[in-house]
């Protein structure tokens, strides 16, 4: 009796197109994998930035301090950092045009934090579209290879005199695995591009409570007699 093939075996012994369909969807899983931790990870950054940076901005400090002090890091501000830094270095300059409308003002403003909450908005959605792509097309890739590891196993039926199952089934199980690592690829990059739009609507929303609160705050300041 004749041992089953293992998986291994299955992958070495595929048609080379089925191969080349497996091992681009082995790499990916691979890529998929990478940006789903630099996600992660940059995601939790920011949330823990946002957070630290309200808590400095509403403890009573000067705004102006609170500029400079950005300025002096070496790093470019990001996320509520990067907004407030926009806002308050427009509503500086245009506050020093003399004879200029206070609704000017408060227009140029909050064309650039809605500039740079845009900006923001892409930095957050960073490598989103890469994992929905391979989340959406990893099982149709793997499917291919199926019907086309499939497709090989019925045609070399043709060169043998007695068909019988021991003669399909590698074929159709090679093909299989395709399918598989398919899935494979597919379900982790859909579970994280769920989570991570989710969490980047959260913060997005986040970032714009935060504008139309600096706003008020600016909006004051420049109409006050």
């Amino acid at each position: 009796m004749n041992e089953p093939l293992s998986i291994l075996d299955l992958i070495l012994n595929a048609s080379i197109v089925v191969q080349a369909v497996m091992g681009l969807l082995v790499l990916a899983s691979l890529v998929s994998w990478v940006m789903i931790f630099q996600r992660g990870f940059a995601l939790s950054a920011i949330r823990r930035q946002a957070t630290d940076f309200e808590n400095e901005f509403w403890s009573g400090k000067d705004l102006g301090e609170l500029y400079q002090e950005l300025h002096t890091e070496e790093a470019d501000p990001i996320g509520l950092e990067n907004i407030f830094a926009s806002g308050f270095r427009e509503f500086t300059r245009s506050s020093q045009q003399s004879g200029i409308d206070p609704d000017r003002v408060m227009q140029n403003v909050q064309r650039a934090m809605r500039v740079a909450l845009v900006r923001e908005e892409e930095r957050l959605e960073t490598h989103l579209p890469f994992l929905a792509t391979v989340g959406s097309t990893s099982p149709y890739i793997g499917l291919f290879g199926t019907v086309w590891g499939i497709m090989n196993s019925f045609r070399g039926l043709a060169t043998v005199n007695q068909a019988s199952l021991s003669v399909v089934a590698p074929g159709i199980s090679e093909a299989l695995v395709a399918t598989a690592i398919g899935l494979f690829a597919a379900i982790p990059a859909v579970i994280a591009y769920n989570r991570y739009s989710a969490q980047v609507e959260v913060i997005v929303n986040r970032f714009e409570a935060f504008t139309d609160e600096f706003s008020s705050i600016l909006y004051r300041a420049s109409h006050k007699s």
